[in-house]
């Protein structure tokens, strides 16, 4: 039997055993925050404090801000540690590697680096748009809307899994 040590090491790990840790995360987030599991609001929050740090604090003023209060939250440090826990598990794994063009870009697209940027900062906008227009974010419909039984979170995680693979068709078989 693997040892902790040894499963932490694993490149990849079963996503039955993820898939019940972000269950029970999703559960702890709602007993002692009593919000759901996302992340895109912190995005927009942060967002907003750029935009209160250039133009001061009649940013404030708008609707959104109003009823999403800016400062740093526990969504926005649940970004944060999104981000320190990919180069941790990166790190024990041995899979840390700077990568600016990921092999399977670069033999589809071209090894160009502003094209990759160009895309991903597209991309980025895309998703941004879409997640407010959406109402919430993968995770935030995906994981505490669904887990609450909510028809149109059921509705967009299909959505999601439905433009994913169109997406991904597209982009690999017809490019």
């Amino acid at each position: 039997m693997n040892t902790v040590i040894e499963v932490l090491r694993d490149q990849t790990w079963s996503p039955y055993a993820v898939g019940a840790g972000i269950g029970v995360l999703s559960w702890l987030t709602f007993l002692f925050s009593d919000s759901p599991l996302g992340v895109s609001t912190a995005f927009t929050k942060s967002a907003g404090m750029i935009e209160r740090a250039i133009r001061g604090p009649k940013v404030e003023k708008k609707l959104y801000y109003q009823e999403n209060k800016l400062g740093v939250d526990w969504g926005w440090v649940l970004v944060i540690g999104v981000f320190i826990g990919a180069l941790v598990s990166a790190g024990i794994s041995g899979t840390f590697r700077f990568d600016w063009v990921p092999s399977m870009w670069e033999a589809a697209f071209g090894a160009n680096i502003f094209t990759r940027l160009a895309v991903a900062l597209a991309g980025g906008i895309c998703l941004g748009f879409g997640a407010r227009w959406a109402g919430g974010c993968t995770s935030g419909h995906g994981i505490s809307g669904t887990m609450q039984l909510v028809l149109g979170s059921w509705l967009a995680a299909a959505c999601f899994f439905i433009s994913g693979v169109a997406t991904a068709m597209f982009i690999y078989r017809v490019l």
